[in-house]
C-alpha cells in the first residue's frame, strides 16, 4: 500500500474553511423571499390558483385590513379543494387557508429556521418592525444547505420510501384527487409498468390551472419527463445542490437500478435541523 506523501495530501485552504464556517451563520434575511404575493380571504380558490401558478409559486400570504393574517398553498388547493370535490370557482380561499402564521425574526439562522419550519410545519414568514419583510420556504433553505458535518448525512436515511405511482393514462383530475387524498406532492407516473416521469403540485398550477387547459388530460402527457434521479448514497448536501441547480423540488432516488425513494426540499431541511 503506498502511503501519499505529506505534500501530495489535499488540505482544505483558510479561505474554504471561512466560507464553509460563514455559510453556517447565514442569517434568515439573506435567503428568504422579499417578494411576497397576498391575496384576500373573499378570493376564489381558482384566482388565487392562478396567481400562484403565474408567478410559481407554491403560497400565497393573506391580507385583511393590510395586516396579513394567514397563508393559503397548494397543498391547501390539493387536499381541502380538489381531493373533497370543491369547486375552485366558488370555494374562497377564507374556507381553506390555514392561521395564524408562523412568524420568525430577522437574525435567526439558517439552522434555527429550519428547526423552526420541521417543528411548526409551515412555511415561515419573516416581520422586521412589525411589518412583511419576506417569506421562506423549504426551496429557499436548501439552496444555502452549508457543506457541514450535519450534512454529509446520506439521503437514504430521510427519504420518502413509499412511493405513489399513477398510469399515464390517468387523468390530471384523478391523479390531483389521489395526491390530495394521500397528502403528497408528486406521483411517480409509469408506462408499461415501468417508471418514466413525475407529475408535481407544481405542474397542476402552472400548466393547467394557469393555462385554463382541461384536466381530463392523460396525465402522461402532462408530467416531467424522462425522469431525472440520483444513486442512492449521496449525502444531504449534495442532493440539494442538484435540486437547487435543476430548479427541482424532489429527487427520485434509485438503487438497483429502481426508485428506492424520493427526497424532497423538506426532507432536506428536516435532516439539517435534527
Amino acid at each position: 500500500m503506498t502511503v501519499p506523501k505529506k505534500s501530495d495530501i489535499a488540505f482544505p485552504s483558510v479561505i474554504d474553511q471561512a466560507y464553509k464556517e460563514s455559510k453556517r451563520h447565514v442569517k434568515v434575511t439573506d435567503i428568504m423571499t422579499r417578494k411576497v404575493i397576498t391575496t384576500t380571504a373573499e378570493t376564489p380558490m381558482m384566482q388565487a390558483a392562478k396567481i400562484m401558478g403565474k408567478h410559481h409559486i407554491g403560497s400565497l400570504i393573506v391580507v385583511e385590513y393590510k395586516t396579513p393574517v394567514a397563508i393559503v398553498t397548494e397543498r391547501d388547493l390539493l387536499s381541502k379543494v380538489l381531493a373533497c370535490n370543491l369547486d375552485l370557482k366558488t370555494t374562497l380561499v377564507g374556507d381553506v387557508m390555514s392561521y395564524p402564521l408562523i412568524k420568525i425574526c430577522p437574525p435567526f439562522e439558517i439552522r434555527e429556521a429550519a428547526r423552526a419550519m420541521i417543528n411548526k410545519k409551515g412555511r415561515l414568514v419573516v416581520f422586521v418592525c412589525g411589518k412583511l419583510a419576506g417569506i421562506i420556504t423549504a426551496s429557499d433553505l436548501i439552496r444555502e444547505l452549508p457543506d457541514a458535518p450535519e450534512t454529509s448525512l446520506v439521503v437514504d436515511d430521510f427519504m420518502t420510501k413509499k412511493i405513489v405511482s399513477v398510469d399515464e393514462d390517468e387523468t390530471v383530475l384523478s391523479v390531483a384527487g389521489i395526491m390530495g387524498k394521500k397528502r403528497v406532492g408528486s406521483v411517480i407516473v409509469t408506462r408499461d409498468k415501468k417508471p418514466s416521469g413525475i407529475f408535481t403540485e407544481r405542474d397542476l398550477l402552472s400548466t393547467f390551472i394557469v393555462q385554463s387547459r382541461p384536466l381530463d388530460t392523460p396525465v402522461g402527457e402532462a408530467c416531467s419527463s424522462p425522469l431525472k434521479t440520483s444513486p442512492a448514497g449521496i449525502s444531504i448536501h449534495e442532493a440539494a445542490k442538484i435540486m437547487a441547480a435543476q430548479h427541482i423540488r424532489r429527487l427520485p432516488i434509485m438503487k438497483k437500478k429502481q426508485i428506492a425513494g424520493i427526497i424532497t426540499a423538506r426532507d432536506l431541511v428536516e435532516a439539517y435541523a435534527k
